[in-house]
């Protein structure tokens, strides 16, 4: 029987080391072409190795149809990748503390997401993909992973920050309606932020409704993290 290749298995060799590590600076889906291009190797041992990285749950790959020849590949940092192993609890028990130092005051939270908005804006990938695009790969890239519901309206069916949301809800709430509208200053600066709803954070299923429908691409958008 076939085991499940190991992350660290997946990760000692340099050349996908180096793919990992190129996806999540892109912070956004990339073709195979342009990855060997950006490493400088030959696009069919680029392939070999980011199949391998599927294998191992560290990325995902979509194939988008195309008018002629052969589908295209694009890859992405799989939502529920974990390079190192198994997640460490230091950090998550860190997260809630945090969360539970913070006071929640109106002007605390205030504070909260306008630090929110801050990252969400350094979060944004920069690439000249339509909006809908560095949307959803700026969410999945944070681990929400995300189905776009409608024109206008993110369904977000993972909270990556649920321990610290236990702890103080109004705070990692907040903080995450601020990088909501952060992202949305640097993707769509025109678009607004209609409605955030959040949810509870182990079950799941926040909402971000947008004023206005995002700048798509020819293709359809991604509906949910790629197999």
């Amino acid at each position: 029987m076939d085991l499940p290749t190991r992350y660290d298995d997946a990760l000692v060799q340099p050349t996908r080391a180096r793919l990992f590590s190129l996806l999540a600076e892109l912070r956004r889906p990339a073709g195979t072409e342009e990855l060997a291009e950006r490493l400088e190797l030959h696009p069919n041992g680029v392939r070999a190795h980011l199949d391998r990285l599927r294998d191992a749950g560290l990325v995902a790959r979509e194939r988008i149809r195309q008018p002629r020849g052969r589908p295209r590949d694009m890859w992405m940092i799989a939502s529920d990748a974990r390079p190192g192993g198994e997640a460490p609890s230091g950090y998550a028990q860190l997260g809630g503390w945090l969360a539970r130092a913070l006071p929640s005051s109106r002007a605390s939270l205030r504070r909260v997401e306008a630090t929110g908005r801050e990252i969400g804006r350094a979060l944004a990938p920069q690439s000249d993909a339509p909006d809908d695009e560095r949307m959803y790969a700026a969410l999945t890239s944070l681990g929400f992973q995300p189905r776009l519901e409608d024109g206008h309206t993110y369904v977000l069916c993972n909270c990556p920050y649920r321990d610290a949301a236990r702890e103080s809800p109004e705070v990692v709430c907040g903080l995450h309606r601020g990088m909501t509208r952060g992202l949305l200053d640097a993707i769509a600066p025109s678009n607004k932020l209609a409605r955030f709803v959040p949810n509870d954070p182990d079950q799941a299923g926040c909402r971000i409704e947008l004023a206005d429908g995002l700048a798509v691409s020819a293709s359809p958008p991604r509906r949910g993290s790629a197999a």
